[in-house]
């Protein structure tokens, strides 16, 4: 299998744990050289974290997925927390990239449910998800609604989104044509 390039989003929100965005992100990579993908990611010192969670940062982080158009052939948004929505749909709608998007948010731990922990993300998931859907921005779902980015389910859901974005690279400077008789499904007009 060839090298892919993937656009990561890892959504923040202000007053949620930073250190979840941190395990976000060494996640990612760790997911990324399994599969052989390179990220297209803001740095960690770019934004708080590499995160988008305001204007300024979804204007940034669009900027570098322009600068990469070419390569990108998939967008993976991530969810360690609530995330910041509008900051997500904006650097969609700013960057333009016309490909794959895949929408992934962490579960809570209920061991684990403090405020040092807390995550919030499937309310976030909805609330991005919203967000895309009035923007115009066609995504996909993971098969759970929340789901941890190293867990054998996520990399099944990660797995077929690599094949959508391999379909849709492979599609985009296709000519398709029909030569002979008028085909069934336009002769009912």
């Amino acid at each position: 299998m060839s090298t892919m390039s993937i656009a990561v989003i890892i959504g923040n929100r202000d007053f949620f744990p930073d250190v979840l965005v941190g395990e976000a992100r060494r996640d990612l990579l760790r997911l990324f050289q399994g599969f052989e993908v390179e990220p297209v990611i803001l740095d960690e010192n770019a934004t708080k974290l590499g995160a988008v969670e305001t204007w300024e940062h979804a204007k940034q982080c669009a900027e570098l997925f322009r600068a990469n158009r070419g390569r990108i052939a998939g967008v993976l948004v991530c969810l360690p927390n609530f995330g910041d929505e509008r900051g997500v749909a904006d650097t969609l709608k700013l960057a333009g990239l016309d490909s794959p998007v895949l929408v992934q948010a962490y579960p809570d731990d209920v061991d684990q449910f403090s405020v040092e922990r807390r995550r919030d993300a499937f309310c976030g998931k909805i609330s991005v998800c919203n967000n895309l859907r009035q923007f115009g921005i066609p995504f996909s779902l993971t098969a759970s609604h929340t789901v941890p980015l190293l867990s054998d389910e996520f990399r099944e859901d990660f797995r077929a989104f690599l094949g959508q974005c391999r379909v849709v690279r492979g599609l985009r400077n296709a000519r398709i044509g029909a030569i002979g008789a008028v085909t069934p499904w336009t002769a009912t007009v």
